[in-house]
């Protein structure tokens, strides 16, 4: 199948101009890594919604396409969810690449800034998750717990920063997710008592979530949230592939940059999770500004 280089095409153009684009972080011929903004739908959901992630890769794969190609997406984030996206550029790397999700082959890296100070730098949640309408009454049909007749999930968590702020203290985490579960991440941390800041589903209370679709964004909201989305990004991700690892990674975007920044460093760690190559700064090819702390350049490790 032919193929183009679409390296030096940064951002993929809505046609609504008030919508971020997304960014293009790397490419081989079967694969292309690309970082989701926060608030870019992956996937249509009704007919003349906004324009998502997948009409942009349309648009800009539409060489492949017309050459036998095909666009399947590897991993999926929430709409508030930024960072990266694996894409595979036709049905014989969408088969590899599915295979190797299926056997835990693909690891996957997150940053999430949380409220309150885990007591340890390390710890995992083995808690099994399922959707909270099997076994209660929920308002909220997607809404997830963690109930022993779940299913199965593990996710491993490190502290990078804990940090202080007016309206309290915080903590910068990776997360190392080993099994995929609908908001795995985020029901986890929320578990164990240190929600992401912003969720709106498993924050202060569902009734934020609620509130939001009656109201949309409030200064009652804010007081509660901190911030408009909740303060979760896809950071790194790594396939083996052809016998040799490939690798992407994404620093924290300007909203969550933004947040750690204007906090009061308490305590940074120098150690992380499974890889070692992220660094808690700008990804490649980004305009996004640095973190101005003591470990702005902590790594994953």
């Amino acid at each position: 199948m032919a193929q183009m280089d679409h390296i030096a095409v940064h951002h993929c153009h809505d046609v609504n101009p008030d919508q971020e684009d997304f960014e293009i972080l790397g490419e081989t011929p079967a694969l292309l890594a690309v970082n989701k903004p926060a608030g870019l739908l992956v996937h249509p959901t009704k007919p003349g919604g906004p324009r998502t992630l997948w009409d942009g890769l349309r648009d800009l794969l539409r060489y492949e396409l017309a050459n036998g190609g095909q666009i399947s997406l590897i991993n999926r984030l929430d709409r508030e969810t930024s960072g990266i996206v694996l894409v595979a550029k036709s049905a014989g790397a969408a088969r590899t690449a599915a295979m190797a999700m299926q056997e835990g082959k693909i690891k996957k890296g997150y940053l999430a800034i949380v409220t309150d100070w885990p007591t340890e730098d390390a710890f995992e949640s083995r808690e099994p998750i399922l959707r909270l309408g099997e076994v209660a009454e929920s308002p909220i049909y997607l809404q997830r717990a963690a109930h022993p007749k779940g299913v199965a999930a593990h996710t491993r968590f490190q502290v990078l920063s804990r940090f202080e702020r007016r309206e309290g203290r915080f903590a910068l985490v990776s997360a190392e997710p080993l099994t995929g579960r609908t908001h795995q991440i985020r029901v986890h941390l929320s578990h164990l008592g240190f929600p992401v800041v912003g969720d709106k589903i498993y924050g202060p209370s569902p009734d934020c979530y609620l509130g939001f679709l009656r109201t949309g964004w409030t200064p009652e909201l804010a007081r509660r949230l901190h911030l408009p989305r909740h303060a979760l990004h896809s950071a790194e991700m790594e396939i083996p592939w052809d016998g040799t690892p490939e690798k992407w990674s994404s620093g924290l975007p300007t909203d969550l940059a933004e947040f750690y920044s204007a906090g009061d460093e308490f305590q940074g760690t120098s150690s992380g999770s499974f890889l070692r190559s992220v660094a808690i700064c700008p990804g490649a090819g980004s305009e996004e500004s640095g973190l101005p702390k003591s470990n702005a350049h902590a790594t994953i490790r």
